[in-house]
């Protein structure tokens, strides 16, 4: 029974952070760039309103995330070839989410008009390389539970 409930938590708490990236990539992002059009100021000011303070709630997330799937792989260690994959796989989206937030937003807030297409394309590439795998991660984990 403890299996089931902290398969069901882990694989909500990945599934939020898949769903968060996903509806950030695919609706928010493409809608504030059409909104604001060749305003790309005005976009930059919202999208850094958006992004602000998530920083820590995703961590929070990650490692929620994290901690469940360790304890799964505690219960039951049968498919630990699967859950050590999604581990790393899980890693590497965090090592990219680092990134973004510790290197990638900061050069943004101070980049020159000139700079910002160039940044903004960049983090539509990580987003979506963080999504890949958060992803791929998220049905690694499905499986292990049903293998």
């Amino acid at each position: 029974m403890i299996t089931a409930i902290l398969a069901v938590v882990h694989a909500g708490l990945a599934a939020a952070w898949v769903g968060g990236m996903a509806y950030s990539l695919f609706v928010v992002q493409p809608k504030v760039k059409k909104y604001f059009g060749a305003d790309r100021e005005g976009r930059e000011m919202l999208t850094a309103v958006i992004a602000s303070g998530n920083r820590w709630k995703v961590i929070g997330l990650v490692a929620a995330i994290a901690l469940t799937g360790v304890g799964m792989l505690l219960i039951d260690h049968r498919n630990w070839q699967l859950h050590a994959v999604k581990g790393l796989l899980l890693l590497i989206a965090t090592g990219i989410f680092w990134y973004v937030s510790w290197r990638h937003w900061p050069q943004r807030v101070f980049a020159t008009a000139a700079e910002l297409p160039v940044l903004q394309r960049r983090l539509v590439k990580l987003a979506s390389a963080m999504l890949v795998l958060a992803g791929l991660a998220f049905a690694l984990g499905v499986v292990a539970t049903h293998v």
